[in-house]
């Protein structure tokens, strides 16, 4: 049992202040950037006071970066993500903890083992199959057909006819479906369903199967129903993941009305151009614009995180 004194309780909470703001001061800084006007922003030193051209700001930078278009953009690719990886953690989890099956923990360290493998690590082969969805599967019907006569010919058969199968293209560049897909597979979501999954009594698995519930009935009227902390606790973490993707949708999006919110920043990061020194009040204006949803998401999904997390540790 952890002793409460006064003095204890004053560093704890000192630490605490501390923490904050270390936690607070850049986005403070950030605000007050945001907040002045082109020629105060970029004073030696900078005021540390708010200014009054905020709402000024604001507009200007919405206006002229057309965050309503690219908002729905980022809306729709974090909404489809989240939904695609908790949807894919729940069943893939639900196989492993409920199933006996050779090779079921081989499997599931499989899985595991891809949170070694992050987006960046595979972003190539991972644009090749985004160019072309059918491709892995043209190779692999290539290989079940030819590699028979391939065989035959060296063993001195004679040149057997090659068999050609070809599909048609299924290009995911500059479409919703090739920003979410490659998202979707999560190790961490299905690690944290596992984790859940295993606290559920056996004698809840028993009674339900005694009154005629099926696999599937038993996963959508007794699983996900217990689940909702520790779902809603993955759908913080991966809607802001999915938000603040930056690099796959700058590698696959070549039209203006397929960017997102996050890739917009780009236009507005300072840079000297001509001689002109850096707007720095517009860049940061866009930060704060951008970085609200994922901020407003965690402050009202606090709640359901932290029980979300505490559920999947027991």
């Amino acid at each position: 049992m952890i002793e409460r004194t006064p003095i204890l309780n004053f560093f704890t909470h000192l630490a605490m202040l501390f923490g904050l703001v270390l936690a607070a001061l850049p986005i403070y800084i950030v605000f007050v950037a945001s907040s002045h006007d082109f020629q105060t922003v970029n004073q030696v030193p900078m005021p540390l006071l708010p200014g009054d051209s905020l709402v000024e700001n604001y507009t200007k930078v919405w206006n002229k970066s057309d965050f309503g278009t690219k908002f729905v953009n980022s809306f729709i690719v974090a909404t489809g993500v989240t939904i695609g990886k908790i949807a894919i953690a729940a069943i893939s989890a639900f196989s492993i903890v409920f199933f006996n099956y050779r090779l079921k923990m081989f499997c599931f360290w499989l899985i595991f083992v891809t949170l070694m493998l992050p987006l960046e690590v595979r972003i190539v082969p991972t644009y090749a199959v985004a160019a072309n969805a059918l491709s892995p599967v043209q190779g692999f019907l290539n290989a079940v057909f030819n590699a028979p006569a391939t065989l035959l010919g060296l063993i001195g058969v004679g040149n057997l006819p090659q068999v050609a199968i070809a599909l048609p293209e299924w290009n995911l560049l500059n479409s919703y479906t090739g920003l979410i897909l490659p998202l979707v597979a999560t190790a961490t979501g299905t690690f944290l369903y596992r984790q859940f999954f295993m606290t559920i009594p056996a004698e809840l698995v028993e009674a339900a199967r005694m009154d005629g519930a099926g696999p599937l009935r038993f996963f959508r009227d007794v699983l996900l129903p217990l689940s909702k902390t520790n779902m809603a606790a993955l759908a913080t973490i991966m809607f802001v993941y999915a938000w603040n993707q930056y690099l796959w949708p700058l590698l696959i999006t070549t039209r203006p009305e397929m960017t997102t919110a996050t890739m917009q920043l780009q236009k507005l990061v300072p840079g000297p151009l001509f001689g002109q020194p850096p707007v720095w009040n517009e860049a940061m204006a866009g930060t704060l614009i951008v970085m609200l949803p994922p901020l407003l998401v965690v402050i009202f999904m606090q709640g359901y995180f932290v029980r979300g997390l505490i559920a999947a540790d027991k």
